[in-house]
């Protein structure tokens, strides 16, 4: 893990990607399902703001292993999320 400030970063980075995707799919589609959409960011925003909140309080802050540990699985996490994001814009797209 490089820092704790890149992470937080990239999370802000790829949330906000995808807000914009949703965004642009919503003003580029005429059949757009606009409900789904704004469904897909309001859960982006709660993902971010819950990544957001772990990486600033990260379990057994003494212990260096849980730390990690406990990093690594916000990065999981966090980025099953955004795919799982991603994968429900696709299905709108495709719709």
């Amino acid at each position: 893990m490089a820092s704790v400030r890149r992470l937080k970063k990239d999370i802000v980075e790829l949330t906000a990607q995808l807000i914009g995707d949703c965004i642009d799919y919503v003003e580029y589609f005429d059949n757009a399902d606009e409900e789904k959409a704004i469904a897909i960011i309001s859960d982006a925003v709660k993902m971010h703001n819950d990544a957001i909140d772990r990486a600033n309080h990260p379990d057994g802050k003494d212990n260096p292993k849980l730390v990690k540990a406990h990093y690594n699985k916000l990065q999981e996490d966090f980025v099953k999320g955004i795919d799982d994001a991603y994968a429900g814009l696709e299905k709108l797209v495709k719709e």
